[in-house]
């Protein structure tokens, strides 16, 4: 894991595709900043995102389906005391930008506040957690296509009883700049690739299915014969088997997750409860229980944005700030909120966890 400061390369991409082509520069984005400040607001940030992406599909031997979109836009919040407000354009220029300021900054009455904004942008710091690859231009169309009919091949290999095969492939390449009214600028170039294979396998008169798949932050080099070799046997296999399965009895019974999908659940269960904002609104069940236990002994939870390649981590968060690994609850203990930038400030604690918008 390695932490750089500041990340000029991607910063540079930013300002060439978010900025330089629509007129604006670091003078105009402080310009935009200030002007939120003639009104008592707290806190400000400008957020730009370019995003272009693809999906390709394939079913009973055939590419059915393709797509491909290019998003782009910017966001402007302001936050004053427990308010905020946020508007978005997507259109890039200074008046939407200007015009964008001018909404949020309602929220707080007129007159500057004690925050002032700062008088020039500073390149943030980050991680190097993956390479700034664009997977759409990593393979040509027929390449695409030749992937997804070899993942058909390799799963319609592995046993007689496959009787259609669905895979998918999908990638998208983001470029994200933030500027803060303290001024943080700073930028990340996130890559996110999947291929997804599904098999239906059947064997007198019984259909089950059975899906796998995977990907991260790469080029669509990643999916090596050996890589898509293993999603077809994990498909293929998780069919088969429940090609031999019964019914479920009823009643309750001891349920153990694995690591993987099932971690989704944790997070809807108690993720949302630890988020700052809720916890300084005093709204969620874990407000002001620091220190004290919240879950059995042994039972530790973190907050992790730091495993390099995953989809789940960034360089940087959406508000600028470098991604951590934050231990949220200690052998039943808890230790910490997810926090962004503003809730940190609010309640006087360090910036934890991994914000996003």
């Amino acid at each position: 894991m390695k932490l750089f400061e500041p990340n000029m390369g991607a910063l540079q991409v930013a300002r060439d595709v978010l900025l330089t082509p629509f007129g604006l520069d670091e003078s105009k984005l402080l310009k935009a900043l200030g002007s939120m400040f003639t009104h008592k607001v707290d806190y400000a940030d400008l957020y730009f995102q370019f995003t272009k992406s693809e999906g390709w599909s394939l079913e009973e031997g055939i590419v059915k389906t393709g797509s491909f979109s290019i998003d782009q836009g910017v966001g402007v919040r302001a936050v004053s005391g427990d308010k905020t407000a946020f508007s978005y354009s997507d259109e890039i220029s200074e008046r939407a930008l200007m015009d964008a300021a001018a909404a949020t900054r309602t929220i707080a009455r007129q007159g500057a506040g004690k925050v002032k904004v700062a008088g020039n942008m500073v390149p943030g710091g980050g991680r190097a957690l993956y390479l700034p690859h664009d997977p759409l231009v990593s393979l040509d169309a027929t390449a695409k296509v030749q992937l997804l009919e070899r993942v058909e091949r390799i799963a319609r290999a592995k046993d007689p009883r496959v009787v259609q095969v669905m895979a998918s492939l999908s990638g998208e390449y983001d470029v994200v700049l933030v500027a803060r009214a303290d001024g943080v600028l700073a930028a990340d170039i996130r890559p996110l690739v999947r291929v997804s294979v599904t098999v239906i396998a059947e064997q007198n008169g019984r259909r089950e299915m059975g899906s796998s798949g995977g990907g991260g932050r790469y080029s669509y080099g990643y999916f090596t014969d050996a890589l898509l070799e293993q999603y077809a046997s994990e498909a293929v296999a998780t069919a088969l088997v429940n090609l031999e399965s019964r019914p479920a009895p009823a009643g309750p019974m001891t349920v153990v997750l694995g690591p993987g999908w099932p971690g989704v659940l944790l997070h809807e269960a108690i993720g949302h409860g630890l988020e700052g904002d809720f916890n300084r609104k005093g709204s969620s069940a874990f407000s002001g229980r620091i220190g004290e236990r919240v879950a059995a002994k042994g039972v530790t939870v973190v907050d992790d944005g730091t495993l390099a390649d995953r989809r789940g981590s960034l360089n940087i968060d959406d508000e600028g700030n470098p991604t951590q690994c934050t231990t949220l609850i200690e052998d039943g203990i808890l230790k910490g909120y997810i926090q962004d930038t503003m809730n940190a400030r609010l309640m006087k604690m360090p910036v934890t966890g991994n914000a996003r918008r």
